[in-house]
């Protein structure tokens, strides 16, 4: 059974930080991607960041400069650092982990195979 674990969420004041964290366990992800995508009350669920298996990461605009994506896909674990964070940033937190190949493809929620359960973020102003 694949399982996806997020924890680290909470309550924090603009301009504060939080460090998420995802456990991923039952499957070899050696090879795989891991993203975060966030959902708000109300909207769909969006991308925030990635990392490939080489390392490479990648941010949606409003998270460039502020945010930070880690991981080590040999132990299935990815953290998400996030600095100066805005009451815009509230949402659940959602750890996903997807096969596909292609890096360009990683900021579409549809490539992505497994899913945590998310943790919820809220940042007051």
């Amino acid at each position: 059974q694949v399982l996806l674990i997020e924890s680290g969420g909470g309550l924090v004041q603009a301009g504060g930080s939080l460090r998420l964290s995802c456990a991923a366990s039952g499957r070899d992800f050696r090879s795989y991607a891991m993203g975060w995508f966030r959902q708000a009350p109300g909207k769909e669920r969006e991308f925030v960041a990635a990392i490939g298996w080489t390392g490479s990461t990648y941010f949606a605009e409003s998270a460039k400069g502020r945010f930070t994506i880690s991981g080590d896909m040999t132990k299935g674990t990815v953290f998400l650092e996030m600095n100066n964070l805005k009451p815009d940033d509230t949402g659940v937190y959602y750890c996903a982990a997807t096969s596909d190949a292609y890096s360009t493809r990683w900021t579409t929620k549809s490539v992505y195979d497994d899913w945590g359960q998310g943790t919820q973020v809220t940042v007051s102003s």
